[in-house]
């Protein structure tokens, strides 16, 4: 009878009980980890007030907030800054192109117009304001400068 000398067994390459923990630890830690995290970071009252309420971001008030603003509105917040960094000219400038483009504020323009009319002569006194004027939405800006003028 021949044995081989160098007759090995082989290591054993199977699911072992050890092997399955790790990797079972090694899925579930970092879900727990995450979760915990968050868990801990909605715990935390972050706006300063006394409230007993333990998740801020719930608060009735956010909703409020969230409402979004007609298209009207916005344009107007955005010219008026321009009007404030810039000058008048170039808000109405980029008032005409915005009645070009969207057409849909045609019917806002003349309020839109009188409200730059009337933040030119805050801004810059009636008669510099009434310097800047142009012939967009008819003469709503010239309105705007003459009525904030006597008011």
């Amino acid at each position: 009878m021949t044995h081989s000398a160098n007759y090995t067994q082989k290591p054993r390459r199977g699911q072992g009980p050890a092997r399955r923990a790790a990797r079972t630890l090694a899925f579930v830690l970092p879900v727990m980890l995450v979760l915990s995290g968050t868990l801990a970071v909605t715990r935390v009252n972050w706006s300063g007030s006394s409230s007993d309420s333990i998740l801020t971001a719930s608060s009735q008030n956010v909703s409020a907030r969230a409402k979004s603003r007609a298209p009207q509105d916005v344009l107007r917040d955005k010219l008026l800054l321009e009007l404030q960094e810039k000058d008048p000219g170039i808000a109405l400038t980029h008032l005409q192109q915005e009645m070009h483009e969207r057409p849909s504020l045609a019917k806002h323009c003349v309020s839109l117009a009188r409200a730059l009319g009337r933040a030119a002569v805050q801004a810059y006194g009636p008669s510099r304001a009434q310097s800047f004027a142009r012939p967009v939405c008819d003469t709503a800006f010239a309105t705007g400068v003459a009525t904030a003028a006597r008011g």
